[in-house]
């Protein structure tokens, strides 16, 4: 490269800059190591996958870029600030309303995201020589986080989540797998130190050691992806967070160096910054997909997510919820309807679930439902 000209890397890094990403980094696919597929191997043995079978059906993909596309000789690894201009452990302290993860509370940052990074990816093909590309924005069997180490955009910490020195724990990733021979930015160190205030504030202890994560118990998995009724023993620490969890992000201490986002499409809308509960547990499946309408929200479906709301009813001492959440018992939906039992029995008691029991259970045939009608009646 001559003296004062511009390399490939800083012109495709200015493009991607450009075009709104907060971070952009290079890694060489050759030097994605055999430790990572060492690490999604022990998730997987473990069980720590939970009910995500697609992790393991497409292991051997998800192992290496190279798996995923063979003619892969470059990642350049993008991220995006979504940071929240509000403290997301707030509405924690506001048991009537729900808690909806920072991430959740604008447009699909799928959809933005990748907008934003296919647009862009055609001048970085020009940039590459019109190499081929591929864009990847989660949806692929591609180990993002590992590969924005790689790549010098942060490191994984004791959560698992990415942490950026610059930007903190609110990054979107997306990944441009490029058939170019790209130079590679150094790989990113580890700056945890003693740190382990993720793993100390998780409510359900999903965190086995440092590094490691057990969705079995991380309220994110069980209130996004789990589709039946959650464990008993874990709702009373969900609260009320109606969907995903950000303790473990929220505490970061590198977190002293986020901004708020400067994408407007992933600035928290009103309608979930902190929804009253008594709204939400009175939505039909029409009316809760008008409402969350372009959100993550609305990809968990209504059924799921009047269970998670019924659960943060049963915590909040509200017996004002009380009428909203009875109503719930004849819900088509078994799992809203179990949901619906541990929830009263919460806010009214023995005494009130005996006098409700014999109408719900009459017809009842769902053994999860039955289950929970029995566990209530015979503690």
């Amino acid at each position: 490269m001559r003296e004062g000209v511009p390399s490939r890397e800083d012109r495709i890094r200015a493009v991607l800059q450009e075009a709104g990403f907060d971070a952009v980094g290079f890694a060489r696919v050759d030097d994605f190591g055999p430790v990572h597929a060492g690490r999604l191997a022990e998730f997987l043995d473990a069980g720590h996958h939970a009910t995500m079978h697609w992790l393991a059906r497409d292991a051997a993909r998800r192992s290496h870029p190279r798996a995923l596309w063979p003619d892969a000789c470059s990642a350049i690894v993008v991220g995006l600030n979504y940071g929240p201009d509000f403290d997301p452990l707030a509405v924690l302290g506001q048991p009537d309303r729900g808690a909806i993860s920072v991430y959740a509370r604008a447009r699909d940052y799928h959809d933005v995201l990748k907008g934003i990074l296919k647009q862009a990816a055609s001048k970085v093909a020009v940039l590459t020589g019109k190499a081929e590309l591929k864009v990847f924005v989660d949806t692929a069997p591609l180990m993002e986080k590992p590969l924005a180490a790689l790549a010098g955009i942060g490191w994984q910490g004791r959560h698992t989540n990415l942490v950026s020195r610059d930007l903190g724990s609110w990054l979107f990733l997306g990944v441009i797998l490029t058939a170019a021979e790209l130079r590679p930015d150094p790989p990113s160190e580890d700056r945890c130190g003693s740190c382990r205030r993720c793993l100390d504030i998780c409510p359900t202890d999903a965190f086995p050691a440092p590094y490691r994560l057990d969705a079995r118990r991380c309220i994110s998995y069980l209130t996004i992806e789990h589709a039946g009724p959650i464990d008993r023993a874990l709702r009373p620490a969900i609260g009320n967070r109606i969907y995903g969890c950000d303790d473990c992000l929220a505490v970061c201490p590198w977190n002293k160096f986020a901004e708020a986002a400067a994408e407007a499409r992933l600035t928290a809308g009103d309608a979930v910054r902190a929804p009253p509960l008594g709204e939400l547990l009175v939505l039909d499946d029409p009316a809760f997909r008008r409402r969350f309408a372009g959100s993550p929200v609305k990809r968990t479906g209504r059924d799921r997510f009047v269970r998670n709301v019924l659960i943060a009813a049963g915590n909040s001492g509200n017996p004002n919820l009380l009428p909203a959440v009875e109503a719930l018992l004849a819900d088509p939906a078994p799992v809203v309807r179990g949901a619906a039992v541990w929830a009263v029995a919460r806010l009214a008691g023995p005494a009130r679930i005996a006098q409700l029991a014999s109408a719900a259970r009459a017809g009842e045939t769902d053994p999860d439902v039955l289950d929970e009608w029995q566990t209530e009646l015979h503690p």
